[in-house]
């Protein structure tokens, strides 16, 4: 039997980095043609035109046909959420639960997705006044608590180009703003959303670390404005940033 030369990949791997490539290029954009996703994903487009047609084949690729646009699908659904639950993030709803409880606020969790944040948990506020996101959302990583924790505390730098999305008179639209901002946000130990994504909702965020210290994901508490005023809003910090911290002890002794 022949060896295969050093350095040279195993076979089928290419096929499996070009699969990974294609899927991970849905991190950036919700519904794309396969001209854009092989431009996102550095493919030919005749090599992502095969590779989506057999992603699809096993429904982890669904397909608008209004559209011809490719979007994830439930087989992609059904295995992201059993790896959630395998990672521990089912074990981490008891954590977040309490701090719902505690502050009678809504929580929320979530991770990077490219220059957005992806809700994987949200436990709503039982208040009749409330902030909802359900998960599978998304929201802008420069205009939300969780993605200023993700960024100050994380390795990742936005990309968007400048002036970043403006969604309120208070959203953060230059890099200058926003780096004086997640300054800020590494010296207290939380993020602050002051009505930059939404008027009229408030929010504190702080980081959770995995087993080798960096940043995962990041907790939220979201709310009104007349329940975040600037005298309640250090005890919601403590309370959020003191989950973080048992979220991180709990995911760590899962790794």
């Amino acid at each position: 039997m022949s060896e295969r030369p050093a350095g040279q990949p195993r076979p089928g791997t290419r096929t499996v980095d070009r699969s990974v490539a294609v899927l991970r290029s849905f991190e950036d954009a919700d519904r794309q043609t396969p001209t854009e996703i092989a431009r996102r994903a550095g493919l030919s487009v005749s090599t992502a035109h095969r590779i989506v047609h057999a992603l699809h084949a096993t429904g982890m690729l669904g397909l608008d046909p209004a559209t011809d646009r490719y979007f994830l699908g439930p087989t992609a659904a059904i295995l992201g959420r059993l790896a959630l639950e395998r990672m521990g993030a089912t074990l981490l709803q008891p954590e977040l639960t309490a701090l719902r409880d505690d502050t009678g606020e809504a929580v929320s969790l979530g991770v990077r997705a490219g220059d957005e944040v992806a809700v994987l948990l949200h436990l709503p506020s039982a208040q009749p006044l409330r902030y909802e996101q359900p998960p599978g959302g998304r929201n802008p990583v420069h205009a939300c608590a969780m993605g200023k924790a993700l960024l100050a505390f994380g390795d990742d730098p936005v990309t968007m180009d400048e002036p970043y999305r403006r969604y309120t008179p208070a959203t953060l639209t230059t890099r200058r703003e926003l780096e004086e901002d997640l300054a800020r946000t590494r010296e207290r130990g939380h993020s602050v959303n002051d009505e930059e994504r939404l008027a009229g909702v408030r929010a504190v965020g702080a980081p959770v670390r995995d087993g080798g210290g960096r940043v995962f994901a990041a907790v939220a508490l979201q709310g009104p404005a007349v329940r975040f005023g600037d005298d309640r809003l250090p005890a919601l910090a403590r309370a959020v940033r003191a989950t973080a911290g048992r979220l991180t002890d709990l995911h760590r002794h899962l790794s």
